[in-house]
């Protein structure tokens, strides 16, 4: 079953797609008809967003059965069958786009978060998300990172302070954000956006838990290892790319945040083939 929060998701792009109703379907499929199909991978990755493709179906027509062949988070190959579904015909075909729009969009995300978390395997580093994601589909984003094996930073600007240079120059210095925002927001969570070793060092002794590096070199995010001595926890963040975020988890950061997770992952080619009618 999915949340409450995604199956609003899928409600509003069933409307957005059907509208009052699939004239096409609707003119050429007898009501009672039934048919089997399948939804197959035409291309290699990570599957995520089955119970979504499901919730889509049966927001159509509770009759529509969708059994899944694979697992969450399971890496197939090209032409794996990813689940087979039954059911009143008109449903299948009017659900068909909205539902392999959700799956191959969370599928390309977590395919994506895995090569990343595959890449920084066997250091201390997580592989973090961000608020980059689609306008409205930040649950939808958010839980493909998780099961591509990444894990959530904050869901959005409500359940953690976090002072970044805008605010910093508002305030007029990063210890004067972190007394404002201490003040107004005691109890929640609070990470600090360093951009040099200065900050970083200004911001432990504010005893700050959580330091995010922003755009540091490699040689500055090692700086900033070994003048935190394990107080806070480091997250670095910018530029990240398949290509450096290896060299930047040998830092010893304890966490790297990721953009391109949700905002440049491809979208996995998918496509449902009727079994029969």
């Amino acid at each position: 079953m999915v949340s409450e929060e995604i199956l609003s998701l899928v409600k509003h792009a069933i409307a957005e797609d059907v509208g009052g109703r699939d004239v096409t379907t609707e003119s050429i499929v007898p009501p009672e008809a039934s048919l089997k199909a399948r939804i197959i991978a035409k291309q290699g990755g990570v599957v995520a967003g089955l119970d979504v493709a499901e919730a889509v179906f049966q927001c159509l027509d509770e009759r529509v059965l969708l059994q899944a062949c694979v697992g969450e988070g399971e890496l197939v190959a090209p032409r794996r069958v990813l689940a087979e579904i039954e059911g009143p015909a008109r449903a299948i075909l009017s659900g068909e786009r909205t539902a392999l729009n959700f799956l191959g969009r969370m599928s390309g995300i977590a395919t994506l978060t895995r090569q990343f978390v595959d890449a920084v395997a066997g250091t201390r580093a997580t592989v973090l998300d961000t608020r980059k994601t689609a306008p409205g589909l930040r649950a939808i984003d958010k839980l493909a990172v998780r099961r591509g094996g990444g894990r959530n930073h904050r869901q959005g600007l409500f359940d953690m302070v976090l002072i970044k240079d805008n605010h910093v120059d508002f305030a007029g210095s990063l210890t004067e954000a972190v007394r404002r925002s201490r003040a107004a927001a005691a109890g929640i969570p609070t990470e600090v956006e360093a951009r040099t070793l200065d900050e970083v060092r200004e911001a432990l002794e504010l005893g700050v838990p959580r330091i995010l590096l922003d755009n540091m070199s490699l040689d500055t995010l090692r700086a900033s290892v070994a003048m935190n001595q394990g107080r806070a926890r480091l997250e670095a963040s910018g530029n990240v790319s398949l290509e450096n975020v290896r060299e930047i988890a040998e830092t010893g950061v304890d966490d790297i945040s990721v953009g391109s997770l949700t905002h440049s992952a491809r979208v996995l080619d998918l496509s449902l083939e009727v079994v029969r009618f």
